[in-house]
């Protein structure tokens, strides 16, 4: 059972790191923390957002669940954030998605292992010698080498996600199978449509049946006729004026779905950490996950090239986070104008669930979180990255041209012997979905090979990593994706 707090409980001063760090379990004081999300939210611009903070109770003892809201579901018509509202968690549903296929891992109607040909006997890649290899497991630990930004409608009906894995065919890959690791929306999709097949039903249908109503989600959906059942946040950027501005598309297509669609409150989504924390048991008791694969969806699959922007390793959905000897698991998500971020810490039975719909969302989540975890578990975040006093780095080796299906990115030297650049230019549906016509990002140096830059007006530094695979085809490694340099 879960107690949902929304009024204070103690003075979290009161016990705090040190007594965290001593095995106590500080009382999460919600006052203190919706305090600190409206303060830390309207420095680093963010309109609306919802946090909650879950720890599991001890020896039979109730949950403790605290929600905390701040601002606007859309700021022109004034709509309060209220704690029953709707986000989008964008990619945290593939977590989601990859809970549904282990569930059937669980039935005996699918293994990890199995090609996904046997599955879709019709389906096709550029080079279907992947498409005859490639499996489960690629596509739930982004191995595959699938190019996966692939944002194509393929309408609002209910064959959607045979249509675009039927588009599949034109795919070809960022890098050989299993060479190296790169995040891929596609394969998503494509395991999506395996779960239709061997349930007879829709992926939509699918999730309500299978995670929502165990659950006991009520709120939770895929579909933005079911979000408007509830209040419903959309996305902001940035105005001319500097002020949030909506967003014009709400969310991406229909068949993205796997791979990004899910709408809930806070709570829905930490009632599904739950789910993983207890080791795939819902509140009320009732089994929808096989303990041992929870298990396996936590366990490492893939190690990152850049370990440094999202976690070390990946596993089966799941990111895995290495905070100073402490193992978590989690994911984020981003979508037109909101963004998400979900830690678990398995060993506390804690998790921190963020959801917000505008500004700069990751610095707010950087400051929320390194907050949380210190003085409610006593554990501190990693380390960000970034630059370095005194490195030096030669940028020669990696000029020129990288690309993939949504972008293209330029690496030049900078004018007149200034710091290099990194110009990254959408395309395709992306591009037109957020009117982007392209960004510089300025380099700086860590390394030979390893360099960083941050987004205009942000505090937070991404890596960008250079490196070859054995066969010598250059990459650089930015935004979670491996993509090759064409010029070489």
């Amino acid at each position: 059972m879960t107690d949902t707090v929304t009024a204070p409980t103690t003075d979290s001063d009161a016990t705090g790191a040190a007594g965290a760090s001593a095995g106590i379990r500080p009382t999460v004081d919600a006052a203190h923390w919706e305090r600190r999300l409206g303060e830390l939210a309207a420095r680093h611009g963010v309109p609306g957002a919802q946090l909650g903070i879950l720890r599991l109770g001890e020896d039979g003892e109730r949950d403790d669940l605290v929600t905390a809201v701040h601002g606007y579901l859309h700021v022109p018509a004034k709509i309060p954030v209220s704690p029953e509202a709707v986000f989008q968690i964008g990619s945290i549903s593939k977590v989601w998605t990859a809970t549904v296929v282990m569930q059937l891992v669980d039935e005996g109607l699918v293994t990890l292992d199995t090609p996904i040909i046997e599955v879709l006997p019709d389906f096709e890649l550029a080079d279907m010698d992947v498409a005859r290899q490639v499996t489960l497991r690629h596509l739930l630990a982004h191995t595959s080498g699938i190019d996966g930004d692939v944002f194509t409608d393929t309408g609002r009906g209910d064959d959607n996600l045979e249509k675009y894995v039927a588009l599949l065919k034109e795919q070809t890959q960022n890098h050989p199978i299993g060479a190296t690791w790169s995040y891929c929306n596609a394969g998503f999709s494509l395991a999506g449509r395996v779960i239709e097949v061997l349930t007879g039903t829709t992926w939509d249908v699918a999730m309500r049946e299978r995670l929502y109503a165990p659950l006991g989600l009520a709120a939770t959906g895929t579909l933005p006729e079911e979000a408007l059942l509830h209040p419903a946040a959309v996305g902001h950027v940035d105005g001319p004026d500097g002020e949030p501005k909506v967003v014009p598309v709400w969310g991406l297509p229909r068949p993205l779905g796997p791979a990004g669609l899910i709408t809930c409150p806070v709570s829905d989504l930490l009632a599904f950490a739950r789910m993983h924390l207890s080791g795939g048991v819902a509140a009320d008791g009732a089994r929808v996950l096989s303990e041992a694969s929870v298990a396996e969806m936590a366990s490492k699959q893939a190690e990152l090239p850049d370990p440094y922007t999202l976690g070390d390793s990946w596993g089966i959905g799941w990111i895995r986070f290495d905070w100073n000897g402490h193992r978590l698991i989690g994911h984020d998500g981003n979508t037109i104008g909101q963004a998400a971020f979900l830690r678990l810490l398995p060993e506390q039975g804690f998790a921190v669930a963020l959801l917000t719909n505008g500004g700069h969302t990751r610095d707010l989540y950087m400051d929320l979180y390194r907050e949380i975890f210190a003085e409610v578990a006593g554990v501190e975040m990693a380390e960000p990255l970034g630059p370095v006093e005194g490195a030096e780095g030669d940028i020669t080796p990696h000029l020129g041209v990288y690309g993939r299906a949504s972008v293209r990115i330029d690496v030049t030297a900078g004018e007149d012997g200034g710091r290099p650049v990194l110009r990254m230019t959408p395309l395709g549906l992306l591009a037109e979905l957020e009117d982007d016509p392209g960004t510089d990002y300025p380099l700086h140096p860590v390394g030979e090979d390893l360099w960083v830059t941050r987004a205009p007006g942000t505090e937070t530094w991404m890596a960008v990593t250079f490196y070859e695979l054995e066969d010598g085809r250059k990459y650089v490694h930015l935004g979670a994706r491996a993509t090759p340099k064409l010029d070489a």
